[in-house]
């Protein structure tokens, strides 16, 4: 039993310290470029907002669904 514990506790410590190790030490410093492109827009945001929101309107959809069919078969 002990010997389970420990193994799990050592696969969680794992799991946890990786990503720490991925990091790197010095993060890498860009340099401006003047005039630059802004084809990049605002990012994700608005994905993320319309995407939320149509999840939210299905939802909806999905509680307010009239389920009062009656079954076909006998």
């Amino acid at each position: 039993m002990k010997k389970n514990t420990i193994a799990l506790a050592a696969a969680a410590t794992a799991l946890v310290a990786a990503p720490v190790a991925a990091q790197s030490a010095n993060a890498r410093i860009t340099a401006p470029v003047a005039g630059a492109s802004e084809l990049g827009g605002e990012g994700i945001a608005p994905a993320f907002i319309i995407a939320a929101i149509a999840g939210i309107a299905i939802g909806v959809l999905l509680l307010i669904e009239n389920d009062d069919d009656r079954p076909v078969s006998r």
